[in-house]
């Protein structure tokens, strides 16, 4: 509530984040069972493809995505776009709020970001159809955990990665007036602050000792 009253009441130039950063283990069984979903197609696509006109994100910043190798898995029925799913082998720049995120050992971790579902679709199979294909992908990669940071205020984005077996990594709020940006976190480097482009605060997130505990 206060996040929405300072966005309104500074026209947007007053803002608050929170977010979870989570990690969850690449499924090696389906979300599915077989013959389900298959009505909905999963393509990964390319940064010229047509569709990206439907994505209902600006241009720019499907542009900087791709600009940092991250690959799009888009869902469609009946030929009609209903979803999306990026993933990212790598750093990943956020495009909400000046930060980084590195994942180290980068051989065994992703990162998944930014999992859309059109509102009529929200209620069926396209979210299990889009982490199937997702799993898949990423499992021929060898890749064992996806990491990612989810709104805190987003509890239907909360709730429904959480049913795919996350693990907390952090948390970390900021707090964004104009140019100027404070970041508070529960990992390091716990405090940043800044006011230009090039100056964000880097999260180096550990699968390493997730793995371990995942064999205990």
């Amino acid at each position: 509530m206060l996040s929405r009253l300072l966005a309104v009441v500074s026209m947007g130039s007053l803002r608050i984040y929170k977010y979870y950063l989570i990690a969850q283990p690449v499924s090696r069984k389906s979300l599915l069972p077989s013959g389900r979903g298959k009505k909905i197609e999963i393509r990964m696509i390319h940064q010229d493809d047509i569709v990206i006109r439907q994505f209902p994100r600006p241009a720019a910043v499907i542009r900087e995505r791709f600009r940092q190798g991250a690959q799009c898995l888009a869902a469609f029925k009946d030929e009609r776009f209903v979803g999306f799913l990026w993933l990212l082998t790598g750093s990943y720049q956020e495009d909400e709020v000046r930060a980084r995120y590195v994942l180290h050992p980068q051989y065994q971790a992703a990162w998944d970001f930014d999992v859309y579902v059109a509102p009529e679709s929200r209620l069926g199979l396209t979210f299990p159809r889009l982490w199937d294909e997702a799993n898949r992908y990423l499992t021929g990669k060898g890749i064992s955990w996806s990491c990612s940071r989810i709104s805190a205020f987003n509890p239907g984005s909360l709730g429904a990665h959480a049913r795919l077996g996350t693990v907390s990594m952090g948390s970390a709020v900021f707090f964004c007036a104009g140019r100027w940006q404070v970041m508070l976190s529960s990992v390091p480097p716990y405090f940043h602050l800044s006011a230009e482009a090039a100056s964000f605060p880097e999260f180096r997130l550990d699968t390493q000792n997730l793995e371990k505990e995942s064999r205990t």
